[in-house]
């Protein structure tokens, strides 16, 4: 059964509070602003116009995308005239009909890949971590299961097994791109417009503007569950960036069963895919103190491009590569070196960042014992981090990498995004999608926190804001 709250009683706690600990209590005016904020203030998105526009565009863009990438050597295609429009939506159909129907074997692959994941979520042991106390709940945490990096060795250990013994081949799942994305994107608005209906039905909605569409959007149910499995948290993790390794993995295959080899910029996608799916995993104890599990509802905006959007627009570059001979994308050894660089850079700043921000919060509910996972990068938890105690009764941190910047993970996830497109170089622009969409995304939603967080905290903003001067890149922005 599906719960919008904590469910049993060891999943929903009420946590104590010490004497000592007196000063992390959310506020009498903290606990106004909140209930504020869990209302429906204003319409986001250009209200139901604009997300109806994202609903039925985001679809039609990635298959758009896709069948240039595929079918049209990576160029951006376009009617030759006016009188060619309606022949050219024609092309366009005919290549969706015929290389990207929801066909039975498309179902099979995306409907195990689910039933897979969430029965690993079910039954793997995990570790136990407290969420944010949520204002709905009446303060109240909830208890997540953090079994993803068992669930990911098992996956991987699973997926090996099926390669080897010809059982199901890893490259089928590129060379079947087309037909798996229709089916994720069924998933995308049978998942969204279903929760929005039970939920409806459950009475149990928040934030609700009265809107249909809109509220379909941006959801109805703030923490859904299937027993002790957040599903907000596990479909975060366990279907796109799953989807993502996989996809990077089977450019590799398919590249090793035509060339012989895999070339250094397949095994740059392969290394940072794994990068990004293994630190989701690794670190799954600190997605609880996030803003997705905290205060984002979820609905289509989130739950369509998880199911469907991020697998299949992140790793256009895995597309191309797999379509394409590798002299049209083969750099220096220098070139590489540098490539390889950058991205373990941006890829240590963005996982101790992410660390300390979350660790930090953890501290202020009083836990300081961390979990210990492959891998624990040094400066990942601050010992005595500095902050600035608000009237709400929540503490700001302006310490680490947080000192410096209001979003240092955004600049060093944006960083790995922006890799991801020039490791094709300049062969074809659309693998750079992702980083043009992502940026986009990261600064309409620094301006939302931004703005919550203006109102939460009120002049304590103010005075975090004139010690930590800069949004993004220190000294420029």
């Amino acid at each position: 059964m599906v719960q919008s709250y904590g469910g049993t009683g060891n999943e929903l706690r009420q946590r104590s509070v010490d004497a000592s600990a007196k000063s992390l209590t959310t506020t009498d005016e903290g606990r106004k602003v909140d209930q504020l904020l869990d209302e429906h203030q204003t319409y986001e998105f250009g209200g139901p116009a604009g997300v109806t526009a994202m609903m039925l565009g985001f679809p039609m863009l990635m298959y758009y995308l896709w069948i240039c990438l595929w079918f049209y050597d990576g160029k951006l295609v376009y009617p030759a005239s006016f009188e060619d429009t309606v022949p050219f939506l024609g092309r366009m159909w005919a290549h969706i009909r015929d290389d990207a129907s929801p066909n039975a074997y498309a179902w099979k692959v995306y409907t195990g890949l689910v039933i897979y994941q969430l029965f690993l979520a079910l039954v793997m042991p995990g570790y136990q971590q407290e969420g944010l106390p949520v204002p709905s709940l009446g303060y109240k945490t909830l208890v997540y299961n953090c079994n993803a990096l068992y669930s990911l060795y098992a996956t991987m250990l699973t997926a090996a097994a099926l390669h080897y013994y010809h059982i199901f081949r890893l490259t089928e799942i590129i060379d079947n791109y087309g037909h798996i994305m229709s089916v994720a994107m069924i998933y995308g608005f049978a998942v969204s417009f279903g929760m929005y209906f039970i939920t409806v039905a459950a009475g149990n909605e928040i934030r609700m503007s009265g809107n249909f569409i809109y509220d379909v959007f941006m959801g109805a149910c703030l923490n859904p569950r299937i027993g002790s499995v957040d599903l907000k948290m596990w479909a975060e993790v366990r279907i796109p960036w799953v989807i993502v390794f996989f996809l990077a993995v089977s450019g590799g295959c398919h590249q090793y069963e035509q060339y012989g080899y895999v070339t250094p910029n397949m095994a740059f996608m392969i290394l940072a895919t794994w990068l990004y799916l293994n630190a989701c995993a690794k670190g799954e104890e600190c997605i609880p103190q996030t803003w997705d599990m905290y205060h984002e509802k979820w609905g289509f905006m989130v739950i369509f491009w998880n199911f469907a959007g991020v697998p299949f627009t992140y790793v256009y570059s895995v597309v191309y590569m797999a379509s394409h001979d590798p002299s049209n994308y083969q750099f220096s050894t220098p070139t590489y070196v540098v490539l390889f660089t950058i991205l373990l850079t941006a890829y240590y700043i963005w996982d101790t960042s992410m660390s300390q921000k979350s660790r930090f919060k953890m501290q202020t509910q009083g836990i300081t014992t961390f979990r210990n996972t492959f891998p624990q990068l040094p400066g990942g938890t601050l010992k005595k981090p500095e902050f600035i105690q608000t009237a709400h009764g929540n503490r700001l941190l302006i310490s680490g990498w947080w000192r410096y910047s209001r979003k240092p993970n955004y600049v060093a996830d944006w960083t790995m995004s922006f890799c991801w497109g020039v490791v094709i170089g300049s062969a074809t622009i659309i693998p750079y999608f992702y980083s043009v969409f992502f940026i986009t995304v990261l600064i309409h939603r620094c301006g939302r926190d931004f703005e919550r967080c203006s109102i939460k905290y009120g002049k304590d903003w103010e005075r975090y804001c004139s010690i930590v001067k800069y949004k993004f890149i220190p000294g420029i922005y």
